[in-house]
């Protein structure tokens, strides 16, 4: 094959290709690895471009002879970090075909995994070793002592809720991803949302001495949504309120209508939850929303959190195709802002029609015991 052909049959692939000699020496590129290791790669020598060890490693061994050599390649820019599978293979006696494939989702993908398995496990074991140390004494020593028995099973019981609401979120966490790709388009009242909500949270918010208001315009926008998904989000944020700011006395909740908001198409309803706690340093504020990750374990484990709340919360507005804001600071309290699509307002002089019986049986518990 001429030089010619080999340079237009590599400019036809998307990912990065390499023609080396078996002294090393590059002898073709194609426009996409030229852009990855720079426009004086023809002719040089691949080592001086290919420097980290596994993958000079894998050169020495593609160079003498092996046909199945692959190795890991990282790049860095300014914004992200890439890595790359780099293949090589036989391109006739004198010549090896290096291949370059952006595997940087995969890992992502595969180191959250990982992350995900130890985090679940760690949050099980705790409770698990707790209910077994109690188990085994009130087997042994505590067996005959009422007042023990009475405290240790108090203990278990409080560890088996947790357990079975991190059980819960995880289910729900799954089934939020599931069906990510799919947008909701049924009509729903965000205002009946809002108010099931606090029907269920009642017991919570009395027992903590908190005075909750809740503002609503009166042409209060449909939003296109899942009823169940919907009342989750208001549950975990206002549930989330009473919890961790409870010190402030009051929670306000208020809801509005924008034109137009950044990342959200057409009119918007946005609804505020706002606590006047201790407030949360800036610097916790960008990972609120990812699994697990909690700014004082002790305490959100004392209050009965999982860690996924705010997880699941992000994941069912990402599916609406809506947005959550976060403002706070230390001392100050915390805002909650969700942004969610709205369906247009009908016009002054045509009258709405009614909106389809869209809710039959809330399936979320929030939902069931406001409905009762």
């Amino acid at each position: 094959m001429q030089a010619r052909d080999v340079d237009t049959l590599i400019a036809a692939l998307p990912d990065p290709v390499l023609l080396v000699g078996r002294d090393g020496r590059v002898q073709a590129a194609n426009q996409a690895a030229t852009e990855l290791l720079g426009g004086q790669i023809r002719g040089a020598q691949i080592r001086a471009h290919l420097r980290q060890p596994e993958v000079a490693a894998m050169l020495d061994r593609a160079l003498a002879g092996d046909a199945g050599a692959s190795a890991r390649f990282v790049t860095a820019s300014t914004s992200a970090e890439t890595v790359w599978q780099v293949t090589a293979r036989p391109a006739g006696p004198g010549a090896l075909v290096f291949s370059f494939r952006d595997v940087s989702d995969r890992e992502a993908a595969e180191a959250q995994r990982r992350e995900f398995v130890a985090n679940v496990s760690h949050e099980l074991r705790s409770p698990l070793t707790v209910l077994a140390g109690f188990i085994e004494t009130l087997q042994g020593p505590a067996a005959q002592d009422a007042a023990a028995r009475a405290e240790f099973l108090a203990i278990m019981a409080r560890e088996a809720e947790r357990m079975t609401g991190l059980v819960a979120d995880l289910l729900s966490l799954s089934r939020v991803e599931g069906a990510a790709k799919i947008r909701p388009r049924t009509p729903v009242a965000l205002d009946m949302v809002l108010r099931a909500t606090l029907a269920a949270l009642r017991p919570q918010i009395e027992s903590a001495g908190l005075k909750v208001t809740l503002t609503l315009p009166d042409d209060l926008p449909e939003v296109p949504g899942d009823y169940d998904q919907l009342v989750q989000v208001y549950h975990n944020l206002v549930e989330n309120a009473v919890k961790y700011g409870a010190t402030g006395g009051a929670i306000e909740i208020l809801a509005d209508t924008l034109p137009t908001a950044p990342g959200v198409e057409g009119p918007v309803l946005r609804i505020s939850v706002t606590d006047h706690g201790d407030g949360i340093d800036p610097i916790h504020i960008p990972r609120l929303t990812e699994r697990f990750y909690r700014i004082d374990r002790a305490r959100s484990r004392e209050q009965g959190g999982t860690g996924l709340g705010l997880a699941i919360v992000k994941h069912i507005l990402s599916r609406h195709r809506g947005r959550l804001c976060i403002r706070s600071a230390p001392g100050a309290g915390a805002t909650f802002t969700t942004l969610l699509p709205a369906f247009p307002a009908a016009p002054p002089d045509t009258p709405a029609e009614p909106a389809p019986d869209t809710v039959t049986e809330p399936s979320h518990p929030a939902a069931k015991a406001a409905v009762k």
